[in-house]
């Protein structure tokens, strides 16, 4: 069930932290398929990036999508540095983080967004990125099965 946007409920800002270049190619392939996403950010950190710069960097963006609701961060691999960094912003109620971003997730977020809980949005993201994952021939199989 999702929630509509209202005054008392502003948009649940949402940061793609990753490695490399990942994080500004999911939030442009979820653009393409959602249209524009307001108040989501992409921050790629480079192999040699400073870890200093990064966490600047992290900080801006997070000041560029900061809501009332909450600021939901987004990273690619738990225990990395992306990771790392989003989880020292770590603030119950205002700022959560989920790792494993894939582009269902970055999808899934828009709709969810609007939620005035932070959490609860952030553990149906996670649900639904699991949900998405799928090993190709055993849906083949399934359906042959059905046939």
């Amino acid at each position: 069930m999702t929630t509509q946007q209202t005054d008392q409920s502003p948009l649940i800002g949402v940061v793609v932290v990753t490695h490399g270049q990942l994080a500004t190619e999911l939030v442009n392939a979820a653009e393409m398929i959602t249209g524009e996403l307001p108040q989501v950010a992409a921050v790629s950190i480079g192999w040699h990036d400073d870890v200093n710069a990064a966490q600047d960097e992290l900080t801006d963006a997070m000041r560029r999508v900061t809501s009332p609701s909450g600021v939901l961060i987004l990273t690619d691999m738990f225990g990395g540095t992306p990771s790392n960094l989003g989880i020292s912003f770590l603030a119950e109620g205002h700022v959560e983080v989920v790792t494993g971003v894939n582009l269902p997730m970055v999808i899934k977020v828009v709709s969810l967004r609007a939620s005035s809980d932070l959490l609860d949005v952030a553990r149906q993201v996670r649900e639904h990125a699991r949900d998405a994952i799928w090993v190709a021939s055993d849906l083949v199989r399934k359906d042959a099965e059905n046939a």
